[in-house]
C-alpha cells in the first residue's frame, strides 16, 4: 500500500491551503486530499451572498482548476473517511477502501445546526453549508413565495438579505432582541436590524423558535405569540465541528473541536487538525480559541502544511471575517470569547466603528466602511493594545 505523506482529510479551505504550503515549502512526498462532496475545494462565503442572490455562477467557486492538482502532484480522492486508526496511521472510507499516511489532517470543517424542536428536519427546512444544499434550496424556492429564516447571526442575516433582493418576502425569527445583538452589543445590532428592515424583512424577535408544523405544502414557524407561513424555511442556527472521527479515534473534544497546539499538532504523533474543526492555541492570544472563519481555516491550514513539511510555523493571527448584508459590509475582527465594553463612534454618512474591550485591553474591531479602523484595530489587538 503507498504511504501518503500528507493525508488531507477534508475538501475545504484549510485542506486545500495545507496541501499547497506543503508543496510550497519544499514537501515532496505524496499528498492526498480526501473530498466528501467529490468536487474541487470551493469558495464557500458566496453561497449565501451572490450565488444565493443569482449574481454569481457556479464556475466561479472553485479554489483551485482541476489542472492545480496535475501540476503539484497532489491526488483529489472522491470518498468519506468513517474511521481513523492513529496507530497504523492508516483512514477507512465508507466504501471500504484504506489510506494509509505519515501525517495526517483533520480538516473536515463544520456542520449546520438544527434546532431541537418539532419540523426541524421537514424537507422543507434547508441549511446552507454546501453547494448542494444551495442548489436544493433553490430548487424548493418559488418565485415571489416567502421565505422563513431561523437565526439572526451573520449567516441568518445575510440569508435573509439575500433572499429579499431576489424578490422573495422574508420573516426571520430569532430570540435575539436585535439581530447578532449578544456578539456584537445592542448599537450595532440596532444599525444592522435598520440594514434588515430597510431591504424589507420581516423580524420576530425575542422569543425561541418553538416548532415548525407542516400541513398543506407548506409550513409555519411558532415563535411565542408571533408565527408566519412560508413553503420553505431557511435554518440559520450556527454550526457545530465536526470532530466525530477525532472522537472515535480516541482523541478528547473540547466543545466538540479537537484540541491542537498553536502548531496546529494534536496530542496524537503524525495528526494535525486546523480550520472550524478545531481549538488552537493562539500565540498573541495566549489562549486556545475556536473560530469558524473562512480566512482563518486557510491560515491554519496553511500552518499545517508547512509543518507537515518539517517548518515551524505558529498560529498567532487575530480571528477575522467579512460579512455581507445586503449590500452592506461589515468586517470584523476579534479573539472572539468575549467583551464587557463596547463604543460605537460614528463617522457619518452610514459609517461606523465599534471597539470591544475586556480586562483591560481591546479584544475586538467591528467596522462598516471604515477599513482604515479595521486593519488598525486588528494591528492593536494583536499588540494586547490597552483598552481606553
Amino acid at each position: 500500500m503507498r504511504v501518503l505523506a500528507l493525508l488531507v482529510i477534508g475538501g475545504g479551505p484549510a485542506g486545500l491551503a495545507a496541501a499547497r504550503a506543503y508543496r510550497e515549502a519544499g514537501g515532496t512526498g505524496a499528498v492526498a486530499i480526501l473530498a466528501d462532496e467529490e468536487r474541487m475545494p470551493y469558495n464557500r462565503p458566496p453561497l449565501t451572498k451572490e450565488l444565493l442572490r443569482g449574481e454569481s455562477d457556479e464556475a466561479d467557486l472553485p479554489l483551485e482548476q482541476e489542472s492545480w492538482l496535475t501540476e503539484r502532484d497532489i491526488d483529489l480522492v472522491a470518498g468519506r473517511a468513517v474511521w481513523l486508526d492513529t496507530r497504523r496511521r492508516t483512514v477507512t472510507l465508507s466504501g471500504g477502501r484504506e489510506l494509509c499516511y505519515t501525517t495526517a489532517l483533520l480538516a473536515t470543517g463544520a456542520e449546520p445546526k438544527r434546532l431541537p424542536i418539532p419540523g426541524a428536519d421537514h424537507p422543507s427546512v434547508r441549511t446552507i453549508r454546501t453547494l448542494v444544499q444551495l442548489q436544493e434550496l433553490i430548487r424548493r424556492l418559488r418565485d415571489g413565495a416567502p421565505v422563513g429564516v431561523v437565526g439572526s447571526g451573520f449567516i441568518g442575516c445575510e440569508i435573509a438579505a439575500s433572499l429579499r433582493l431576489r424578490g422573495h418576502p422574508v420573516t426571520l425569527f430569532s430570540d435575539e432582541p436585535a439581530p447578532n445583538a449578544a456578539r456584537l452589543g445592542d448599537e450595532a445590532a440596532a444599525r444592522i436590524r435598520g440594514w434588515l428592515e430597510g431591504e424589507g424583512v420581516t423580524l420576530q424577535l425575542g422569543a425561541e423558535v418553538e416548532r415548525i408544523a407542516g400541513a398543506d405544502g407548506r409550513l409555519t414557524v411558532h415563535a411565542g405569540e408571533a408565527s408566519a407561513d412560508a413553503p420553505v424555511v431557511v435554518m440559520a442556527a450556527g454550526v457545530a465541528p465536526r470532530g466525530e472521527l477525532a472522537a472515535a479515534a480516541g482523541l478528547e473534544l473540547s466543545g466538540g473541536a479537537v484540541p491542537v497546539d498553536a502548531s496546529l499538532r494534536t496530542v496524537v504523533p503524525g495528526l494535525l487538525a486546523a480550520g472550524d474543526v478545531c481549538r488552537a492555541l493562539n500565540v498573541a492570544a495566549g489562549r486556545p480559541l475556536r473560530v469558524a472563519h473562512w480566512g482563518d481555516a486557510l491560515g491554519q491550514g496553511e500552518i499545517a502544511g508547512r509543518v507537515a513539511a518539517g517548518e515551524d510555523a505558529e498560529w498567532d493571527e487575530v480571528p477575522g471575517f467579512w460579512s455581507t448584508i445586503g449590500r452592506r459590509t461589515l468586517k470584523y475582527a476579534a479573539w472572539g470569547d468575549g467583551w464587557d465594553e463596547a463604543r460605537l463612534e460614528d463617522h457619518g454618512d452610514g459609517a461606523f466603528t465599534v471597539s470591544y474591550g475586556a480586562r483591560g485591553k481591546l479584544v475586538g474591531v467591528l467596522t462598516h466602511e471604515r477599513d482604515e479602523d479595521y486593519e488598525d484595530g486588528k494591528e492593536r489587538i494583536a499588540q494586547g493594545a490597552a483598552w481606553a
